[in-house]
Order: structure tokens, then sequence, then C-alpha cells
């Protein structure tokens, strides 16, 4: 694995980033009440241990509680997470992925959602991306 790249997310684990990143920190009881299926709070403990290991969270002392906090900005991880996506299923291929989630809407796109993706897609050429 690339220094850069963090070890991939199970489902609960990316359950449990989600909130965090919503409440931009979090306790371990914080984010077992915003679960949808929660687990015990020590499994809840344990997980965020484990993201912690993994460099996905860091934690602050207030008291005698952990305070959860990501090291990485959302945005950084969502552009991670997309590249990953694009990797592992479209073959590294942005244009398969773009494809791929168009077919997806069944041609429910509106003209609004159409006229922005073709804005998006004349600023990458004007910046040669």
């Amino acid at each position: 694995m690339p220094r850069n790249r963090k070890p991939k997310l199970s489902r609960r684990e990316s359950e449990m980033m989600d909130i965090i990143y919503a409440m931009g920190r979090a306790t371990a009881v914080d984010v077992r009440e915003q679960m949808a299926e929660p687990p015990s709070y020590s499994a809840v403990r344990a997980t965020l241990r484990i993201l912690e290991e993994k460099g996905h969270l860091s934690h602050e002392q207030d008291g005698p509680r952990y305070v959860y906090v990501p090291t990485v900005p959302r945005e950084a991880a969502r552009k991670s997470a997309v590249r990953h996506l694009i990797d592992t299923f479209f073959d590294g291929s942005a244009q398969h992925a773009v494809a791929a989630l168009i077919d997806l809407e069944d041609g429910k796109l509106s003209n609004d959602d159409l006229d922005r993706l073709s804005a998006m897609i004349d600023r990458a050429k004007k910046e040669g991306r």
C-alpha cells in the first residue's frame, strides 16, 4: 500500500467516520447515539481505537472522555475514496465512472444538473485537467 493511503474502512467504520465528519468532533457516546443500529458502547470504543490506529482519527482528552476528530479534512477523504473507487471498479478511468453515474440515474438528471456538469467539464478543460 502506498505511504499516503490509509487502510480501507469497513461499513461500520465508514458510518462512524460519517458521523464524526458531520459533528466535527465526537465522543464514543455521541457516535453511538447517531448510529442506525448501534453496537455496544465497548464495541464503539474499540472501533474508534481501530480508526485511530489506521490513521483516520486522533483524540483529545476532555476530562475522563476522549473526543475524536478526523485527521484528514472531509474533502481530502472524499477525493481519496473516489480515486480508490475509480481505480478499483473502473480501471482508473474517470470517464467510465462518470458514464456509470449518469447511467445510474436512468435519465433522471435534470437539465440544471446536466448544465452544471457541462460547466464543470468546460472549467476542467480550461484548467488543463
